[in-house]
């Protein structure tokens, strides 16, 4: 009777060089490659395809992958064996002292059989037979390994270089890694060397002393971590904190480098690591011109050339020896001879924080919460706040300048209160986020600017200041003082002097010379001659929520309930859950054609503001209004062809404004974060989508730290400017979330 062979295949592995296919969240043995099946598949089913002898099959997998593990399992007998889920990589060695691990406690000292889950071996058969021909070795307490005699100089893979040999089974001299296309060949001139399999045939007992020997902590920290698993009918899940202590290396390196008793097995299979284009040109269908072409692909007098779409129609004339890959986010283009060096371009998307190495765009697939983070902290922080805080800086006349050009210059244009105001407040966010750079300086500096140059006699601000710091516009607004007041507050809470006392004095001004004589709200300037308007009051609730963030006193929570009841007496719209955005003197909404006008951009804003002012006074039944407004915005705001709200629609849903600006797609982002967890649906997925919007239309196609503000309906953009105005919508939904979502393990 044949001998127990207890499998382990390993499924951790990202295959970058396969990029943009293969991702972290859906590496390259998920993939069907030939159309018979995932690899992880097809290499579970040739275990299970054992001639004789028992074979449990055991899997060890990331967690994240679980689902993906588990549809892949389906129909496949794993006689007794099952998915062992690892919280987080810890590279081969972890992964074999587990397989030894769980050998020992299942089964006792029988034989381990290790393998990628990510080579192509088209000759099960063969395979099993060059396995059977190691168990003697094996059992004699060896380690084993299977190396393929070389038919090229190939760079991509480790080398075996052996010895003597004895009945098919040769000792071996050392490991090598990958060499460069001069050593290869002289690696095939020399016929002792084979290419490294990454497949290991080893006692478990053999294994645990080789670990004891040369990497006694890995083997420590693995055993602590397997006992302190837990089981279910999916799967054993070992705890992160212990399986994160285990040293992280690979098995070549902890073992096989070291230990004395290691014995190559000639392979006498079909292998390919597929680790390359090149390597799937080489294994797959091709045509009479030598091309593999997948999916929706036309391709014209190509030849040599591996050619996949996952996705939109790819054209290809007059192609040779190229590989092209597009996927629904990147594209990928190389000489098929250069298609190694893929990892190139994955390295420099790392730095660069780009999410396309990460996570797998698609209709049918949930991103996990946080799969944004990364890009967004790299944008924030590396690109967006260094730029604008030191070009977006008027060093000559102070202030800020009020936009940039796409070449990161500075527009001489006329300076606003509220863009100098906005930019004081998203460097005072931004040190309370961790800023690192000079941020107090910065808020110094804009309101040295604003309460020099921008004070009235009144003792309120004016609306607009030239580019050398003397008054414009002299008129006091109601939407610059509630930005004023939101700066004060933010910086007050920075640490600065003089912040509290220029928001005093900006109250005592608000309440002599913009609250209306009725006491129902607010004039939109100090003469009172213009129509009323909500958004001022959105801000205004804004900024007294700051205030009341900043000094803990309930006056300004009061101040903030005046605001709310405006809305729910004349704002909201209860019938069609939209808000009033233009109304006359008395509240009652404009005669003109703006009466039904409503803003998507608007109703996500009051949504995240109503949620906060509802779990600071406890008047809970708010949230249902935010609810409201969100759906409204989501089910008539926004544009299908690109997600992204409109500017304005009317009451029924009618676009009246088709232009998509930036800072909606924010808004839209706070108030998904605001309203997730508050009672309602899950709306993490939403608010990943929100995020994906925001970079996909309007961040990633502008210059680093830049964006593109305006998009026409089609989504081509129609941007001649960066605004500064807009840094602050970006700084406060992008910084809300990287705080409501977790830190993601690198």
């Amino acid at each position: 009777m044949s001998q127990r062979i207890v499998s382990f295949v390993m499924s951790g592995g990202v295959g970058s060089r396969l990029w943009p296919l293969s991702r972290e969240d859906n590496p390259k043995q998920f993939h069907d490659f030939s159309g018979d099946g995932s690899m992880l598949a097809k290499t579970l089913r040739r275990l299970a395809a054992r001639p004789q002898g028992e074979t449990p099959i055991f899997l060890i997998a990331a967690e994240r992958h679980a689902e993906r593990v588990h549809a892949d399992l389906a129909g496949i007998d794993l006689a007794g064996g099952g998915p062992l889920f690892e919280p987080t990589g810890r590279n081969t060695a972890a992964a074999v002292a587990l397989a030894s691990l769980r050998t020992l406690s299942e089964y006792g000292d029988e034989l381990v059989l290790v393998v990628p889950s990510d080579h192509e071996i088209s000759t099960p058969r063969q395979f099993w037979q060059s396995i059977e021909a190691g168990a003697g070795a094996a059992n004699a307490g060896r380690l084993v390994v299977f190396g393929l005699k070389p038919t090229q100089p190939e760079t991509g893979y480790g080398y075996i270089e052996v010895g003597a040999g004895k009945d098919g089974v040769f000792d071996v001299s050392r490991f090598v890694e990958k060499p460069d296309l001069a050593t290869a060949q002289a690696y095939l001139d020399a016929g002792s060397f084979y290419w490294n399999t990454g497949i290991f045939l080893f006692r478990a007992a053999a294994m645990r002393d080789a670990f004891a020997a040369y990497q006694p902590k890995i083997w420590q920290a693995t055993e602590a971590a397997y006992k302190a698993a837990i089981s279910d009918l999916s799967g054993l899940y070992m705890p992160l904190d212990l399986y994160s202590a285990i040293p992280s290396t690979s098995i070549d390196y902890a073992i096989m480098e070291r230990a004395k008793d290691i014995v190559m097995v000639p392979a006498g299979f079909r292998w390919n690591d597929l680790g390359s284009w090149q390597s799937l040109l080489d294994v797959g269908p091709s045509d009479g011109q030598g091309n593999v072409i997948a999916g929706d692909v036309v391709a014209i007098d190509c030849e040599n050339s591996y050619i996949r779409s996952e996705g939109r129609l790819l054209s290809a004339i007059g192609m040779k020896d190229v590989a092209i890959v597009s996927t629904a986010d990147a594209t990928f283009v190389a000489p098929v001879s250069h298609s190694q060096h893929v990892k190139k371009i994955v390295e420099q998307l790392e730095k660069s924080g780009r999410l396309e190495t990460r996570f797998t765009p698609a209709h049918d697939r949930v991103i996990e919460s946080g799969a944004w983070r990364r890009r967004v902290r790299h944008w924030l922080f590396e690109e967006t706040l260094p730029l604008w805080s030191t070009v977006g800086v008027d060093e000559r006349h102070g202030g800020f300048h009020e936009a940039l050009g796409f070449d990161a210059s500075p527009l001489m244009k006329p300076k606003r209160m509220r863009t100098q105001a906005r930019q004081v407040y998203a460097f005072a966010v931004a040190k309370e986020r961790g800023w690192d750079g000079p941020a107090d300086r910065l808020i110094a500096h804009g309101i040295d600017f604003m309460a020099g140059q921008g004070r009235t006699d009144k003792g309120g601000w004016v609306r607009t200041l030239t580019i050398d710091g003397s008054v414009a516009d002299p008129v006091e607004d109601a939407y610059d003082h509630s930005c004023v007041l939101l700066a004060l507050a933010h910086a007050h809470m920075s640490g600065h002097p003089d912040a509290l006392r220029l928001g005093e004095e900006t109250f005592s001004f608000l309440d002599a010379h913009l609250e209306d004589a009725r006491m129902t709200g607010f004039l939109e300037t100090s003469d009172g001659a213009e129509e009323r308007r909500s958004n001022p009051h959105m801000h205004l609730l804004e900024a007294f929520l700051a205030w009341h963030k900043a000094t803990g006193e309930r006056a300004y929570l009061r101040r903030a309930a005046r605001i709310i009841d405006l809305f729910r007496s004349h704002f909201f719209d209860a019938e069609s859950w939209t808000l009033g955005e233009y109304f006359d003197e008395g509240w009652k909404p404009a005669a003109s054609e703006k009466r039904s006008w409503t803003e998507p951009g608007h109703h996500f804003e009051w949504a995240s503001l109503l949620v906060d002012f509802a779990a600071r006074s406890g008047q809970g039944e708010l949230t249902a209004f935010a609810r409201k407004l969100y759906a409204s915005a989501v089910a008539n705001g926004l544009n299908r062809a690109t997600g992204l709200a409109y500017g304005a629609v009317s009451r029924q849903g009618l676009p009246l404004d088709t232009v998509s600006r930036s800072w909606p797609q924010a808004e839209a982002i706070k108030a998904a974060i605001a309203l997730d967890g508050s009672g309602g649906p899950d709306l993490k997925p939403e608010i990943e989508a929100r995020v994906g919007r925001l970079f996909r239309w309007h961040i990633d196609p502008a210059p680093l730290g830049l964006w593109i503000d305006r998009i026409d309906e089609r989504g081509r953009s129609l941007a001649t400017e960066v605004p500064a105005s807009i840094f602050y919508h970006l700084v406060c939904a992008l910084t809300q979330y990287l705080d409501g979502t977790a830190e993601k393990s690198q």
